[in-house]
């Protein structure tokens, strides 16, 4: 029998704990008791010489949330708060974390050490070898055990999206380099030069000095931040709903301040942030630091512009322009109708799940046109916002589909009032109760208020337009506006939204109205909260699913009475059958289409007669993907390229077998000859991305994707222009190569085949020259659409 513990042993237990915690957290916190001993003399300068290294070698996957154990290096703020073991993206976390965002819930490195950051810049403990730096040890890892150069990377080293991330805190980095010896950075990829890090490790031994600088803002620019945040902060009641309802929309832009990519250097051109700020303008801003844009701010605040610091990331880039006529179009369009308010909402509950109440004072048919203005840049916010890292909205959707709007004019909630206030109530959006416990109400309740919504709908319009639906009721863009017809491609776990409807005649197209952009938006861009839990990610996603049926059955009310059921269960083949019964509002098989059709086909008659239509707001000339009659009068190098690629373009997997083995986002570098550069504006090479669309029998369901694939009708859609923020493969030839490269990719009939023909073509990790290439795409955007370039990630790309 044992002896039982007596009273003084557990005085020494609790000691001896007490002193193991206090030394564990001594260590954590060394870098306070310890800070960095600075050289009075620095060989190389951050701004200069090693800010350049890290947008080259590391920011390609250290960036935004998903960044390696959140070590961000954007800016030099991300650098300093150094890295964490939580992780930002999980499915399984069954309640809401703390959020972690950068700039927002801490300022100071030692803020961030109490909230589990650790650094990567300080020595930790007295032992010279053990003591360095974390990102010195890391460098010297990947320095010292390079793969070998030109081949591919092990199968055995784990990369991509699902990747588990190790995190080693201080003392931890020798277990990590035993467990992980090819872990080293830049992981698994053509390293540092030898003159790099030599850089990096100088300016690591001397102390990383940061040379701050402060952002330069041109006269220019901040007498009009000046005008805009005094308009935005008027004191009115008006005035003031206006700039919630403007902010709300916008928190996530990039805004640009002058009109002219036209300037010197485009490429420099600074972005701005609208924020929430504690401080009015004259002050240094304090950013409010709520989790979604539309929570209490608990007291007074300002909406301030400040600059976005740091070096610009492709897949946090949407922009905006915020410059003068847009301030007057804002000042223009909502005195459009007259409209006043006796009482402001506030930020509870109701007013953050129904945004269709909060602003219900903002005329409705104001609201939708701000949003067609730029309906890119909101959809944008779906795609490269929070909610479309992974899977939580991705797999909602297919894999290449167009989209359209309902003509203001007619549209039928933004002009009638009555039948606004008589929806208005089942308009509301899930999310906001996040416990595990409520998620099944709160679910039913949503779900059920939204099918009695289609229930009113459809009553109504049927009673508005007895006919049924006309060609009239499709916005045309007044002509001129491009962001009238769009084009969403998925990547699997990422996906891009391009103007223009690109690429085959889809097998789904969406229409929406005002109720179902603006609830998009708010589901998917302000309520969502990354650091959520399991049951708000689910209710989001779920809802997500309405939204896409929404959208596709709107679509449907277009095509004959007769047709529809047909073209629905195509979209909705197998088990997805049982859920439109279940779970969706009934499709509309009786109100009758105004339109005549001529043929068998209505949905591609309907598409094909609306890129007659408007053919230069739908890109009607798709000399690539859509090519019958090709021309080859010209002999500019695009002529020929477009021809060649026109062979593999929206052919299916049953056709082009090859399509089976390629990745989802494969971008293509021509290189020119000088001739040929000179018909292409001096361009040294042509950028082309060649996209997988893999079908599915339905997208209606969280799970079991897999079982739904249906790999025989996968195509490609080739652009020629880089699309995705995640490349997972480069693919590079000379202009005289291309019909080789093709006839080859075409005669592809097994794996050994298509290794053989990426060897050929293909840019592989290991490839001496790879960071030139990666970022030559950057490069190539700076000079052909510059406020669109920011660094590519590279988290996705494969172990060619």
């Amino acid at each position: 029998m044992k002896k039982p513990i007596q009273g003084k042993t557990y005085v020494s237990i609790f000691l001896i704990a007490g002193m193991i915690f206090f030394l564990s957290a001594s260590d954590k916190q060394n870098e306070e008791m310890n800070p960095r001993i600075v050289s009075t003399e620095q060989r190389y300068s951050f701004a200069n010489d090693v800010r350049p290294i890290l947008d080259t070698k590391c920011l390609a996957c250290h960036a935004c949330y998903d960044a390696p154990c959140q070590l961000k290096m954007e800016s030099y703020h991300g650098i300093e708060r150094g890295a964490s073991t939580l992780r930002v993206y999980d499915g399984g976390r069954l309640s809401d974390t703390t959020p972690t965002r950068l700039y927002v819930d801490a300022q100071t490195p030692s803020e961030w050490r109490q909230k589990g950051f650790y650094s990567v810049l300080s020595r930790y403990g007295d032992n010279e070898d053990e003591s360095l730096p974390l990102m010195q040890q890391m460098l010297d890892l990947g320095y010292n055990s390079p793969l070998p150069t030109g081949e591919t990377v092990p199968d055995d080293i784990e990369l991509g999206f699902d990747r588990v991330n190790s995190c080693p805190a201080p003392g931890e980095f020798n277990d990590y380099a035993e467990q992980f010896p090819h872990g080293g950075m830049p992981l698994a990829v053509s390293g540092l030069t030898k003159q790099e890090y030599q850089t990096l490790s100088t300016w690591l031994t001397q102390g990383a000095k940061i040379d701050l600088s402060s952002t330069h803002i041109s006269t220019e620019d901040q007498q009009l931040i000046n005008r805009w945040e005094k308009w935005l902060n008027r004191s009115d009641k008006r005035s003031q709903l206006l700039a919630r309802y403007l902010y709300e929309h916008l928190f996530l832009g990039h805004l640009y301040l002058q009109a002219s990519s036209d300037t010197a250097q485009p490429s420099k051109m600074p972005f701005y942030q609208l924020i929430r700020s504690y401080t009015p303008a004259g002050e240094a801003p304090v950013i409010v630091p709520t989790v979604r844009p539309n929570d209490d701010a608990d007291r007074a605040f300002y909406y301030r512009l400040i600059p976005i610091a740091g070096t610009i990331v492709h897949k946090t880039h949407i922009t905006y322009r915020f410059d003068t006529a847009r301030l007057e179009r804002y000042q223009q369009l909502f005195a459009e109708i007259d409209w006043n308010l006796t009482e402001l909402p506030g930020y509870e509950f109701a007013d953050r799940s129904n945004p269709f109440l909060t602003f219900a004072a903002i005329p409705a048919k104001l609201r939708y046109r701000f949003l067609l203005d730029d309906a890119q840049f909101f959809v944008r916010n779906f795609i490269r916002g929070p909610v479309c890292r992974g899977q939580i909205a991705t797999n909602v959707i297919r894999d290449q589909f167009w989209v359209m709007f309902e003509n203001p004019s007619l549209e039928h909630y933004t002009n009638d009032d009555a039948y606004q206030a008589s929806v208005n109530p089942y308009l509301g959006l899930p999310g906001e109760k996040t416990s595990l416990l409520k998620f099944g109400s709160e679910w039913l309740s949503y779900s059920d208020d939204r099918n009695h919504y289609l229930s009113l709908r459809e009553k109504a319009y049927r009673q508005t337009f007895p006919e049924g639906a006309s060609l009239d009721q499709i916005w045309g863009g007044e002509q001129t506006n491009t962001n009238a017809f769009l084009t969403v491609f998925r990547h699997h776990n990422s996906a891009s939204v391009t103007q223009g409807w690109q690429g085959e005649i889809p097998l789904t197209a969406w229409v929406m109205g005002y109720p179902l952009l603006e609830r998009t938006y708010y589901e998917l861009v302000v309520n969502f909260d990354v650091f959520g839990s399991v049951s708000h990610q689910a209710q989001t996603r779920l809802y997500f699913d309405l939204i896409r049926n929404g959208s596709e059955t709107n679509f449907l009310r277009f095509m004959p009475a007769k047709a529809r059921q047909t073209i629905y269960a195509d979209w909705y083949q197998s088990t997805a059958k049982l859920k439109t019964k279940i779970s969706y509002h009934p499709l509309d098989s009786d109100t009758p289409s105004a339109i005549a059709y001529h043929s068998g086909h209505p949905k591609q008659e309907f598409l094909q007669t609306l890129l007659n239509k408007y053919p230069t707001l739908t890109g009607n000339k798709d000399l690539i993907n859509r090519c019958t009659q090709c021309d080859q009068s010209t002999e500019a190098p695009n002529a020929a390229i477009n021809l060649a690629f026109s062979q593999i373009a929206a052919k299916p997997a049953s056709e082009l077998t090859a399509i089976r083995w390629l990745p989802e986002v494969s971008f293509i570098r021509i290189n020119l000859d000088n001739e040929s550069a000179k018909q292409s504006d001096e361009t040294e090479f042509l950028a082309y991305t060649l996209l997988r669309n893999r079908r599915h029998s339905s997208v209606a369901y969280l799970l079991g994707e897999s079982l739904r694939y249906q790999e025989n009708l996968d195509s490609l859609t080739i652009m020629p222009t880089p699309i995705g923020s995640y490349p997972n493969l480069i693919l590079q030839m000379n202009l005289s190569e291309v019909d080789e490269f093709v006839a080859q990719l075409r005669n592809i009939d097994s794996k050994q085949e298509f290794e053989q023909w990426i060897k050929r073509w293909g840019v592989g990790r290991m490839n001496p020259h790879f960071w030139e290439l990666f970022h030559s795409f950057k490069e190539y955007m700076q000079k052909t659409n510059p406020l669109q370039a920011g660094v590519y990630d590279m988290n996705r790309y494969g172990h060619w």
